[in-house]
């Protein structure tokens, strides 16, 4: 890439920043997507209300509250965020693990809302027949359920990894805007449009989000039809 279009070091930098924050969110939100999901498509228990509320809580609360909320959690001076640094090693507040943090709890309702709509498509026939077959639970779920809700699990981590790259007010709240450890795409972008003459890089930042946006849409969109068409067949 040449001219206008080449982006620098630090450019560079916030976009692998991005990538790489984008995806442990998602991996590390996906079991706990695939349990809550099945929990609130089957599960008939007391506080499920309430739990379906939790989980979708960070889509209609303001991210910045949300990202205020993470820091008075896992804060190095909050109880539980002391705790983590100094008994595990675990730190979040203004550090990558942070933004991670924050893009898994933003993405997560999006990661949710696409599994449990796939396990309540899903005939319970189906799993019946494979109990009657001798077949126990964990072995039903991984042959028969797990393939069947396949592509609305890959459609949530989509969804949440597109949500993760596109996080900012959270993000910015807990972890801050630090080059190199916290400044994400969005991040980046932020700081280049209230530079002068950063107009130039914002844009170059702005494309590549819009083309790492549509490939991720596009590779959902194809994986889904794949998985589809193998357990219709």
């Amino acid at each position: 890439m040449t001219g206008w279009m080449a982006l620098t070091p630090e450019e560079w930098m916030a976009v692998r920043l991005s990538l790489w924050v984008s995806l442990v969110a998602m991996l590390a939100s996906l079991p706990f997507g695939i349990l809550v999901g099945m929990l609130l498509a089957r599960g008939r228990f007391w506080g499920r209300a309430v739990l379906d509320i939790l989980v979708h809580l960070p889509l209609v609360l303001p991210p910045v509250v949300t990202g205020y909320l993470l820091l008075l959690t896992f804060g190095r001076r909050a109880p539980l965020g002391a705790f983590l640094a100094e008994h595990l090693g675990i730190v979040f507040a203004f550090r990558w693990t942070g933004a991670a943090l924050a893009c898994a709890v933003m993405g997560f309702p999006l990661l949710v809302r696409a599994i449990r709509l796939s396990v309540e498509t899903v005939d319970r026939r189906l799993e019946d027949a494979a109990r009657t077959l001798g077949a126990g639970p964990a072995w039903v779920f991984l042959t028969v359920t797990l393939p069947l809700i396949l592509p609305g699990i890959l459609a949530g981590m989509i969804l949440s990894f597109a949500k993760a790259l596109g996080e900012f007010g959270a993000t910015i709240t807990f972890v801050s805007n630090i080059p190199g450890e916290t400044q994400t795409l969005p991040s980046a972008i932020y700081t280049l449009i209230q530079v002068p003459g950063g107009e130039t890089g914002a844009l170059r930042l702005v494309l590549v989000s819009v083309a790492i946006s549509v490939t991720a849409l596009l590779a959902s969109e194809l994986l889904a039809r794949r998985m589809a068409k193998r357990t219709g067949d």
